[in-house]
């Protein structure tokens, strides 16, 4: 995949959530999990999570998959543990239509920590099912419904 299209500061983030990746590992307990694959690029997230009173304490992925794929579900774990799965959700949206170009606030984009950053990722479409694979895992794990 090509990053030539994003600046600099873009791709040396996207490029260490890939190489090093936060929260990718398996967790000891877990209340729900997701395994989802893009079967045009043969990306491979399986998500978990571990809920306690409405709150997601924990989160794990395992998966292989390209740059964009492994960042951006390092950068949505990050931002998810700690938050209620309703809050999950709701940043899920805004994710999702961050990507597809849709417009959001300031306050809603800096609930996404480093993942407001794959906004770029609209400039190529061919992408945005590898940066959303994560964040569909998530909502799906939390019980929400496909659109499609």
């Amino acid at each position: 995949m090509s990053l030539a299209g994003m600046s600099n500061l873009y791709r040396e983030v996207i490029l260490d959530h890939s190489e090093n990746p936060h929260h990718k590992q398996k967790l000891e307990k877990v209340t729900q999990d997701m395994t989802l694959k893009n079967p045009t690029c043969g990306d491979v997230i399986h998500l978990e999570l571990l809920i306690q009173d409405d709150k997601i304490v924990d989160a794990a992925f395992t998966g292989e998959g390209c740059t964009i794929s492994q960042a951006s579900a390092s950068m949505m774990t990050d931002v998810i543990i700690g938050k209620s799965c309703d809050q999950a959700i709701d940043m899920a949206h805004i994710f999702s239509d961050m990507v597809m170009g849709k417009t959001h606030s300031a306050a809603d984009l800096e609930k996404l920590g480093d993942a407001a950053i794959l906004s770029s990722v609209m400039q190529f479409p061919a992408r945005i099912k590898c940066a959303t694979l994560c964040w569909w895992a998530l909502r799906k794990s939390l019980g929400e419904k496909s659109d499609d």
